[in-house]
């Protein structure tokens, strides 16, 4: 297994993007180039919890507040201690242990509502342990279903331990399995069904092979490619050519993102 210290360089490409890692160690910053994975580090230590990004920055929640992207490899921390999810909506959103949901705005994060056992946050959707709520100007409300892992507010999409639904006339069904990780963007949507990946398409929800057989723990979507991680800090990348990956000799992995 490859290991990495504060930095580990590889061939670095032209015309890449950043995958961001969220791990036990810390945020990994990984340079991919269309299917080429090249130069990785980690960018920032800690315990990362979750991780979210959204064109031109990501967020990171620790146990020691939220972090934001300075620059490719750098981090500003900007409070919001003991943070466990961080999500974008019309601004970035944030979670602690203790159940506050707050929204950083002019430099200070100022409190939306309560969620206890937030695990995800996705536009104006929370998944948290007793279900979906769905964020207002004034607080925060119950939309239903139970144990949720993962949502996408492009659907949207809520990933639970019963399967995955789609708000439409009430949440549909689409797969009575364990769903742990989902992730839209209008055109695509991917998933993470019992470990494996799962693509929406015109037939339904299609599992999809990555070439590996570790169970995943997250999926992104970057520019024209989708990635994926695996419990045992394996990247996964296709750009539209077939699966590549890499072992990035991590542990503890909590997530990906695409700024």
């Amino acid at each position: 297994m490859t290991t990495i210290d504060e930095k580990r360089v590889y061939a670095e490409k032209e015309d890449s993007e950043v995958v961001l890692v969220a791990t036990g160690m810390g945020v990994a910053s990984v340079s991919v180039s269309a299917d080429q994975i090249g130069r990785f580090g980690l960018a920032h230590r800690c315990t990362a919890r979750d991780v979210a990004a959204r064109p031109g920055g990501g967020a990171v929640a620790t146990d020691d507040g939220v972090v934001v992207t300075a620059d490719e490899d750098e981090f500003e921390e900007i409070g919001f201690p003991d943070a466990v999810a961080v999500g974008y909506g019309g601004g970035l959103l944030a979670t602690d242990s203790a159940g506050a949901l707050a929204e950083y705005a002019d430099g200070e994060w100022v409190e939306r509502g309560t969620v206890a056992d937030a695990r995800a946050i996705d536009g104006d959707l929370v998944a948290a342990a007793d279900g979906v709520y769905r964020l207002y100007a004034d607080g925060v409300e119950h939309a239903g279903l139970d144990d949720a892992t993962d949502v996408a507010a492009a659907g949207p999409y809520a990933a639970t331990a019963e399967g995955l639904f789609r708000l439409g006339n009430g949440w549909l069904n689409e797969v009575s399995r364990d769903v742990t990780a989902v992730v839209a963007d209008g055109d695509r949507a991917h998933a993470v069904v019992d470990g494996a990946l799962y693509e929406r398409t015109a037939d339904g929800w299609t599992e999809r092979s990555t070439g590996t057989d570790a169970r995943l723990v997250d999926v992104a979507h970057g520019d024209g490619a989708v990635y994926a991680i695996t419990a045992d800090a394996t990247l996964c990348v296709n750009a539209g050519d077939g699966w590549r990956s890499r072992s990035l000799g991590l542990r503890d992995v909590a997530g990906i993102a695409v700024p």
